[in-house]
């Protein structure tokens, strides 16, 4: 049975760690109200920019490679995960969805490469022995356009090359504070634009298809940033969670050994007065 002492020693640093908990429980909700309102900001520029793109692609019949399908012989994923832990589930996710999508749709490692934003995910699709060809660690916690746009320059320019023949994002979308979902989106080519919100009419000057060459990448950068910026306010809320359910833990078992503490201290005094009345009965 365990001293007094080393009960006491037990609930002293259960204290502390939910007193550091709650801090990071703390930080991580500023953290989230700040992210929540860069994705939402991020929203009205993407709608417009998919309209813009869209009316083009309806009045158009464009031949541009990003508009069109070709046969795939090597896949691209784009994983977006965080540089820490302590974050729930929030990692572990996205990356079982991304293995058990590639287990589905691949035979070899050679059908397929990662591209990865976060180091969880690289050391994960590294002990998986997966082909890594883009790595960006440490992203702010609130990222700008310019933190990511040579990497998303990058990425989208191996599709231009015919290095992959299709490119796929995995991220966690967030719902609300409790809840996120993991979502695949098709980055590239982009046959997913929906022309039908193309409600304007516009006159482009030099031609469609020279503002197509210039707006399609800047296009598919945007919704790699958008979803960097949708999983950055996942892994606040996710890690607000955690850290929120660990304190309770913590409270719960303070709890649990102040009662065992008492138990065990009024079970000494007992034994205490019983030795001392008997050793009076004695003397008598």
């Amino acid at each position: 049975m365990a001293s007094l002492r080393d009960i006491k020693t037990k609930i002293n640093s259960t204290k502390k760690t939910s007193q550091i908990t709650k801090a990071m429980e703390m930080v991580s909700a500023a953290k989230l109200n700040r992210a929540d309102q860069n994705a939402k900001q991020f929203v009205p520029y993407m709608e417009k920019m998919q309209e813009v793109v869209g009316s083009i692609a309806k009045g158009v019949n464009s031949r541009h490679p990003m508009l069109v399908t070709r046969p795939v012989k090597k896949t691209g994923y784009i994983v977006i995960t965080s540089d820490r832990g302590l974050a729930g589930a929030f990692n572990s996710n996205v990356l079982r969805a991304v293995t058990n999508t590639i287990k589905e749709r691949h035979r070899s490692n050679d059908e397929f490469a990662v591209i990865v934003l976060g180091r969880v995910g690289r050391d994960y699709f590294n002990r998986l022995g997966y082909p890594i060809v883009e790595e960006v660690l440490g992203i702010p916690d609130q990222p700008s356009f310019d933190d990511i746009q040579k990497f998303a320059n990058r990425t989208v320019q191996m599709y231009s090359d015919g290095i992959f023949d299709e490119l796929y994002l995995s991220y966690n979308h967030f719902v609300s504070k409790i809840s996120q979902e993991v979502t695949e989106k098709k980055l590239l080519p982009l046959t997913d634009i929906d022309t039908g919100k193309a409600t304007t009419n516009y006159e482009f000057e030099p031609s469609d298809d020279e503002i197509l060459e210039v707006l399609l990448p800047q296009y598919a950068e945007s919704l790699i940033y958008g979803a960097l910026l949708d999983s950055k306010a996942s892994e606040h809320a996710s890690r607000m969670t955690a850290m929120k359910s660990a304190t309770d833990n913590a409270k719960e078992v303070i709890s649990k050994l102040t009662l065992h503490y008492n138990r065990a201290r009024q079970a000494a005094i007992t034994q205490e007065i019983t030795e001392i009345v008997g050793g009076a009965a004695a003397l008598g």
